[in-house]
């Protein structure tokens, strides 16, 4: 089977603390091209199935014994994309540290190089969606020599920023989520946080795409297993520890490729606007691209989505400069004087001081608000199921 010990590739530090670490991966197609895919929380190397049969066109792994070697044709011109997809630590047939700690977005950005390294890619189109798309800015930022373009799907900047957009529906998914035990019940909701609700309820012959959908989840999912709570834990330490830093986002705007953010409009999981805030720290590198759908943007619009990632290849590998890339307006050095506001140079752009402080208020006050009904009913569950213990009369 396809491992990386990922030790093997990594400094004597790394490397110790790393040390039996398995990573397990899947390649698919040929070429000169190089697309390493990094999926989110709880997903497996599998979730990319409808990009690598866009991108590689195949969804066959490659043979274990025979790797696909650059392909090119007689005039030296590009015929194919190679593409890895592999499970992140805590996922899948991945191995499953038990220490939170042996979770951050650097320490998994730092699996994802070990992985090229076992490959021998040297560069790679690198995407990522969710939680995956955070370890690909983290990837960026650690080797950006390594990287031809980014791509980021549904992605947050990590922190308060993983917070889910809250309202009544959200916190009754979140409560579903933490008490779903069996594959069915983790399939029905997990339907209603990757995709939109308009999507879900369409028609595809006689049935709709819930039906078929639910159908496939509950396969999936039995198949795989629910992921273990030292996975789940580890990765989601990840999400919340995760944060780039000035001088990161620095980093890869000097190392001069494309970067591509795609998101759902309906996404209850990544915010939007989250999404369109680290853009505008991108900038001019990044592109942004809203199209409708929800967490899983990438099955939900999978044409839309494909076509702009095939896009993004094209334009890394051409004269294009980053200025014709960006879709973003052109940035202002000024800031208006207008309300109370302050200016941040290093990212070229003016926020509301005010407006900043309320949202934030809301989200903190939603947030306590969301766990102290879920802290409840954990409790009450808890009450439930104590038992009275019965105690015989002290005979004296």
């Amino acid at each position: 089977m396809p491992f990386c010990n990922v030790s093997t590739y990594q400094n004597d530090v790394d490397a110790a603390n790393n040390n039996g670490i398995q990573i397990f991966y899947r390649t698919y197609g040929c070429g000169p091209v190089k697309v390493l895919l990094i999926i989110g929380l709880a997903g497996t190397h599998d979730s990319w199935v409808p990009q690598i049969k866009g991108l590689a066109g195949t969804v066959t792994p490659n043979d274990d014994e025979s790797p696909c070697g650059d392909q090119s044709n007689e005039s030296g011109a590009t015929i194919g994309v190679e593409v890895c997809a592999f499970d992140n630590r805590g996922m899948g047939r991945s191995s499953v540290p038990a220490k939170k700690s042996e979770y951050t977005t650097n320490i998994m950005a730092k699996d994802a190089i070990a992985v090229m390294d076992h490959l021998g890619w040297g560069k790679a189109h690198v995407f990522g969606h969710s939680m995956g798309a955070m370890i690909a800015c983290k990837l960026a930022a650690l080797a950006p020599d390594r990287v031809s373009s980014l791509a980021l799907l549904n992605v947050t900047g990590g922190g308060y920023e993983c917070i889910p957009k809250l309202d009544c529906q959200t916190l009754a998914i979140a409560i579903r989520f933490l008490r779903a035990k069996t594959p069915e019940q983790r399939a029905a909701v997990d339907l209603d946080t990757h995709y939109s609700k308009e999507y879900l309820e369409e028609y595809v012959g006689l049935k709709t795409r819930r039906t078929i959908l639910y159908e496939e989840y509950v396969k999936n999912i039995s198949a795989t297993g629910l992921q273990s709570s030292h996975g789940f834990e580890g990765q989601k330490n990840a999400c919340w520890t995760h944060k780039m830093s000035r001088e990161e986002l620095d980093s890869i705007r000097a190392a001069g490729f494309p970067v591509l953010v795609i998101h759902g409009r309906h996404d209850i999981i990544a915010q939007l606007s989250h999404a369109k805030r680290l853009t505008e720290k991108l900038y001019p590198s990044a592109r942004m691209v809203e199209l409708q759908g929800g967490h899983l943007v990438s099955h939900e619009r999978t044409k839309e989505v494909n076509d702009s990632l095939l896009e993004l290849i094209k334009a890394s590998e051409s004269a294009i400069t980053l200025y014709d890339w960006t879709n973003l307006p052109k940035k202002s050095t000024g800031c208006k004087a207008t309300g109370i506001s302050f200016c941040r140079a290093d990212e070229r752009s003016c926020f509301s001081f005010m407006v900043n402080i309320v949202k934030k208020l809301r989200t903190f006050l939603l947030y306590f608000f969301g766990l102290f009904d879920l802290a409840f009913e954990h409790v009450r569950g808890a009450l439930r199921s104590i038992k009275p213990v019965r105690v015989d009369p002290i005979i004296r």
